[in-house]
C-alpha cells in the first residue's frame, strides 16, 4: 500500500471533505477521489458514505482509522530515530598496490578488532592515481610510500626498507648475506611490473654488465614473490616481502631504499582514527607528528 493513500485517507477523515483534504495534502480534488477509490479497492470495503453535504467515515473507515493512524505514526518514529542515530564514520583509504598483502592483512585485523564502528573504503591503486584523489578529496588518507611529489601533503613516516634480492628457501644463495650484482649473471629472474624501483633495479645490473633472463613479468607482486618461492626464479623487492619459502639477500653496491607511510588530504581535519591507529601499530611506530607539508600545489 502507497503511502500516500493514507496521508489522502486521513486528510478526508480528519476534515470531512474532500475538497479540504486536496487542499492540505496539495493536490487536485479529482486525483485524491482517484486515490481514495484505490485505496478502497485494496482494502475492500468502502472508506467513506458520500453525500452533497458531507463525508462521514464507513464502520469499515472507522475500523481502518486505527490502523492508519497507527501506521503513519510508526513510520513518522521511523524517520526520526534514523535521522537522530549516530552516523558511522567512514573512512577512504587509498593503498599502494606495492604495499605487501601481510601487511594489508595485519592492519585490515587491526581495525576489525578496534574500529570502535568506523567504516573502510579501500582503493587499491598506483601512486599518481592516490595523489590525484587525495588533491581532490576523494580519499581521505592513503598507505604509500613517501615521494618528494606528496611534499604538498601531510605525512607520517612509519617505517624505512631496504630494497633486497628474494630467493627460494632452498636456493644456492639461501643463507648467504650479500652479493654483488655480478655474480648473478646466471640466474633467471622475474621482474615486478608495478615496482616504483624498476628503473633503479634495472640500471643496478646493466651497470654490471648483467643481461638476464626473464621467466615472468607480472603486476602482481603476490605472484611474483611465490614463483620465486617455488623456485622460477629470483627477484628484488623491499625486505617487507620476506614470507615463508624465501630467504632475503643483501646486494652490494645496490642502496635503495623506500620510507612507506600515511598521507592524509588536506580536506580532512583529523589524522587519527581506527584506520590510522591500524597502520601505525601494523608497523610497530608509535605515533609521530605529521611530516610538515612543503610549499603548495
Amino acid at each position: 500500500m502507497d503511502r500516500y493513500l493514507l496521508r489522502y485517507f486521513l486528510a478526508v477523515a480528519e476534515l470531512g471533505s474532500f475538497s479540504k483534504a486536496a487542499a492540505r495534502v496539495s493536490v487536485t480534488q479529482p486525483t485524491l477521489s482517484v486515490g481514495i477509490a484505490k485505496l478502497e479497492t485494496e482494502v475492500g470495503a468502502r472508506l467513506f458514505e458520500r453525500t452533497t453535504r458531507r463525508v462521514s467515515l464507513t464502520p469499515a473507515g472507522s475500523r481502518f482509522l486505527v490502523h492508519a493512524r497507527r501506521i503513519t505514526q510508526e513510520y513518522e518514529a521511523a524517520l526520526r530515530e534514523v535521522a537522530e542515530a549516530p552516523q558511522l564514520k567512514r573512512v577512504r583509504a587509498g593503498i599502494l598496490s606495492t604495499i605487501p598483502a601481510s601487511d594489508l592483512e595485519r592492519v585490515v585485523a587491526h581495525h576489525a578488532k578496534h574500529g570502535g564502528g568506523e567504516a573502510l573504503e579501500m582503493l587499491d591503486s598506483t601512486e599518481r592515481d592516490i595523489a590525484n584523489r587525495l588533491s581532490d578529496g576523494r580519499l581521505d588518507v592513503a598507505l604509500t610510500i613517501l615521494r618528494p611529489s606528496l611534499d604538498s601533503f601531510a605525512r607520517e613516516r612509519l617505517r624505512s626498507e631496504a630494497y633486497v634480492l628474494f630467493v627460494a628457501a632452498n636456493h644456492k644463495l639461501s643463507g648467504v648475506e650479500s652479493v654483488d650484482g655480478a655474480d648473478l649473471a646466471g640466474e633467471t629472474m622475474i621482474v615486478r611490473r608495478q615496482c616504483e624501483g624498476l628503473a633503479d633495479i634495472s640500471r643496478y645490473f646493466t651497470n654490471r654488465a648483467v643481461r638476464p633472463s626473464f621467466s615472468l613479468r607480472t603486476l602482481s607482486d603476490d605472484r611474483a614473490m611465490s614463483m620465486v618461492a617455488a623456485g622460477l626464479g629470483v627477484t628484488v623487492a623491499p625486505e617487507s616481502f620476506k614470507s615463508a619459502g624465501l630467504a632475503a639477500v643483501k646486494l652490494e653496491g645496490f642502496t635503495l631504499s623506500r620510507d612507506v607511510g600515511l598521507v592524509f588530504s588536506d580536506r580532512v581535519r583529523e589524522r587519527s582514527g581506527a584506520f590510522v591507529d591500524a597502520a601505525r601499530a601494523t608497523y610497530a611506530t608509535a605515533a609521530k607528528p605529521p611530516i610538515a607539508k612543503q610549499g603548495k600545489r
